[in-house]
């Protein structure tokens, strides 16, 4: 049995893993990094609460599922406006946005 959860276990991180990789390497690998080397102060800077957080979370998963699925610029921009306003602050402030033309 518990030889069973370590090869699931193993299966699920050789698939985060992967995912991962997919994203870092796909169109928008450098809008991730640029997401990603936010400080908190930065993000501070545009929205104070701290649930707002959870959006800066959503809009990283959504840049990085864009990349790993090559959608166009045009689908990622309506993407994350649809995440709302706070998405749209922080992407603006890692050049996301302007990276999409």
């Amino acid at each position: 049995m518990a030889g069973d959860a370590n090869a699931r276990m193993r299966a699920e991180l050789r698939l985060i893993i992967r995912r991962n990789r997919e994203a870092f390497e796909g169109e928008y690998g450098p809008q991730i990094t640029a997401l990603l080397g936010l400080s908190r102060e930065q993000l501070d800077a545009i929205t104070p609460d701290t649930t707002d957080l959870a959006v800066y979370d959503q809009l990283v998963e959504v840049v990085k599922d864009a990349s790993r699925k090559n959608l166009s610029a045009a689908q990622l921009r309506a993407r994350i406006k649809a995440l709302g306003g706070v998405a749209v602050a922080i992407a603006k402030q890692a050049g996301v946005l302007a990276a999409l033309g």
